[in-house]
C-alpha cells in the first residue's frame, strides 16, 4: 500500500481487498491526507488476528508518533511493527524480493517527502508446453531450461533453450510523485517508467498558488511525463475546489494525451 489516508479502511471493504493481506505500507511524508488512516488500520490489523509483520516505510517521525497513540489509547496488537525510517533527501533501495525492487524519489514539498519507484523484476522464460512433450522433458528439468539452460535428451542430443522456451514477459514498472513542487530532477528516476501517477492539485491559472503551497499543475504533471517518456500519466491529489475533474484531464491531455484521473475505484493496467 502507498500512503494511507483517512477512510482507508472503508474504501478496501468498499471495492474487496483483502485488508489482512497488507504487510507493507509506503508512507511519502507526514501529512494527515497521507497518513491519519494507518492508525485504524493498525488496530483493526490485530482484530484480524494478524500474525506477519507490518512493515512501514516512512520519514523518522511516523515511528515514534505510531507507538505513543498505541500507547495512549491502550491498543495492544498481536503482530510486529517494523519501521524503515526514509531520508528522503537522496535515492535509495528500500526494498527488494524475488519479483520487486522498490526505490524512493526525492521531492520537494513543505516537509520531507519522497516518492516510489516500483521495478518488476525480469521473469523466468516460459517453457512450450508441446516442448515438454515432444522431448519427453522430465519435471526436475522444467525449472532449469526455465532459467535458461539448454536441455540434453536421453540420446545425448543438446537441446537449443530458444527453442524450449518463449520471452519471459517485459518487466514493468510504476513511479508514484506526491506531494511536491514541479521538478525535473525525478526525470532520470522515471524515465521510461509504464505508469506514472503525479499529483496535480490545481490547474495552470493557479500556478503561483501551486508553487507558493508547493504542489504541481496538471499542465507540469502532463509536461513531466512527457519529458520522461513514461507509457501512462494517471493524475491525483486534487484541491477541492475543483468539482469538475474533467477540466484537469483535458488541460493536461494537451500535452500528454496519455492521461487519465485517479478517481475512486479506477483500475489501470500497468503493461
Amino acid at each position: 500500500m502507498v500512503d494511507c489516508g483517512e477512510g482507508t479502511q472503508m474504501q478496501l471493504r468498499k471495492y474487496k481487498l483483502k485488508i489482512g493481506k497488507i504487510n507493507h505500507i509506503f508512507i511519502s511524508h507526514l501529512h494527515g491526507d497521507h497518513t491519519f488512516g494507518l492508525f485504524g488500520l493498525i488496530s483493526t490489523l490485530g482484530l484480524l488476528d494478524k500474525s506477519s509483520d507490518l512493515n512501514i516505510y516512512a520519514p523518522p517521525p511516523l515511528e515514534q508518533i505510531v507507538h505513543d497513540h498505541l500507547d495512549a489509547f491502550d491498543i495492544h496488537i498481536p503482530y510486529r511493527l517494523v519501521f524503515r525510517d526514509l531520508d528522503c533527501s537522496k535515492s535509495e533501495m528500500i526494498y527488494e524480493d524475488k519479483n520487486l525492487r522498490v526505490e524512493t524519489i526525492p521531492l520537494q514539498h513543505r516537509i520531507p517527502t519522497c516518492g516510489f519507484l516500483f521495478h518488476e523484476k525480469p521473469g523466468l522464460r516460459n517453457i512450450k508446453k508441446e516442448a515438454i512433450e515432444e522431448f519427453n522433458i522430465p519435471v526436475r528439468e522444467i525449472h532449469r531450461i526455465k532459467e535458461g539452460f539448454d536441455f540434453t535428451t536421453e540420446s545425448g542430443e543438446i537441446i537449443p533453450n530458444e527453442q524450449l522456451t518463449r520471452e519471459p514477459q517485459k518487466p514493468r514498472s510504476m513511479a508514484y510523485c506526491t506531494d511536491t513542487l514541479y521538478t525535473e530532477n525525478v526525470i532520470t528516476k522515471i524515465a521510461g517508467v509504464d505508469l506514472l501517477y503525479h499529483e496535480a492539485t490545481y490547474m495552470q491559472d493557479m500556478a503561483d498558488q501551486a508553487k507558493e503551497s508547493f504542489h504541481t499543475t496538471s499542465q507540469q504533471a502532463a509536461m513531466l511525463a512527457k519529458k520522461s517518456g513514461v507509457g501512462k500519466l494517471v493524475l491525483g491529489h486534487f484541491s477541492a475546489r475543483y468539482k469538475n475533474l474533467d477540466l484537469l484531464l483535458e488541460e493536461a491531455r494537451k500535452i500528454f494525451e496519455n492521461t487519465f484521473l485517479a478517481e475512486d475505484g479506477a483500475v489501470f493496467n500497468i503493461d
